[in-house]
């Protein structure tokens, strides 16, 4: 596993004091353009798994901005295993090219398959799944956003032994793999925060299945309607933030928990310790999208472009 192995550790940004809280970012963002933060983890000893297989494949799900599947086509591209992505909803078989992720997909060799959305909540009892497993043997399945027990391993290793000195660490949610990983390699006397940026209810239930440890909660605050939905206020501030720092943010994950950060400091409402780490999960992909997205909604945009 070359490709994966070749990548160090983030580097640590520390960013000024805000109203007595010392923030610092981890920059995970910056391990790879593509498959960076925590895709980089989670995907990390699932293909090293699959090296060992003969005449291997990955099939995994996503939406058309899916920054896992962007980042699992490369992935696979890079370590020369075919891939394969079911998408949410039909009508994007025939607009590939209108969505800049599945095209970049399209473009790494990911065979794209896209199903109506009765078919994608089946995952891997739809009958098309169930097709191409008898089609390859060594098919395997991956489920949307890469979560299992070997994405939790790798996302274990986004903590450093220097990241014992910080009180609390701060995590975006989706499907609670890479935040499992965190609570798990976290110490005692440390408090896991994570940021919900879907209207999931169920993901601590989630979460709980992948850990033992209590240290830890998710706030759902701070999701501005629910998944890829976004506001003037958010972008603003994202663009205040690129200014300032010099640090993209992703306007479905990073972006979001960084508003809730500043914003429950500033409100004199943050009560888990002053010495903060936040991981940078990377989906700087997602960009682009959502920039023409606001466009067309004759909404502001974010200043950056996708890195």
């Amino acid at each position: 596993m070359t490709f994966f192995n070749s990548f160090k550790n983030s580097k640590n940004q520390l960013l000024d004091s805000l109203d007595g809280c010392r923030i610092t970012i981890k920059r995970e963002d910056l391990i790879h353009h593509t498959v960076s933060g925590n895709k980089f983890r989670k995907l990390k000893y699932n293909f090293e798994r699959l090296s060992h297989e003969k005449d291997p494949a990955l099939l995994t799900f996503g939406g058309a901005f899916s920054n896992h599947l962007a980042a699992t086509a490369e992935a696979g591209k890079i370590n020369n295993i075919p891939t394969i992505g079911v998408v949410r909803g039909e009508e994007w078989g025939d607009k590939i090219v209108k969505s800049t992720t599945l095209d970049f997909c399209q473009k790494q060799g990911m065979q794209l398959f896209c199903v109506s959305r009765d078919d994608y909540r089946k995952k891997e009892k739809a009958a098309l799944v169930q097709k191409l497993q008898s089609q390859r043997k060594n098919l395997k399945i991956l489920s949307e956003g890469g979560t299992n027990s070997l994405a939790v391993k790798g996302c274990k290793e986004i903590l450093t032994k220097e990241d014992t000195r910080f009180d609390v660490i701060c995590c975006c949610v989706g499907t609670g793999g890479t935040l499992a990983g965190i609570i798990e390699s976290s110490t005692s006397q440390q408090f896991i925060l994570g940021f919900n940026a879907l209207n999931n209810s169920e993901v601590n239930k989630s979460i709980a299945k992948l850990t033992q440890k209590k240290n830890w909660s998710v706030l759902s605050d701070f999701t501005f309607g629910g998944y890829a939905k976004v506001s003037h206020e958010l972008i603003d501030f994202m663009n205040y933030f690129y200014q300032q720092y010099e640090i993209p943010l992703d306007p479905i994950y990073t972006g979001k928990m960084l508003f809730g950060i500043f914003d429950l400091i500033k409100r004199k409402e943050w009560c888990w310790g002053e010495n903060i780490l936040v991981i940078h999960s990377g989906g700087l992909q997602g960009i682009k999208p959502m920039n023409l997205r606001l466009q067309k909604r004759k909404m502001p945009i974010l200043n950056y472009g996708n890195p």
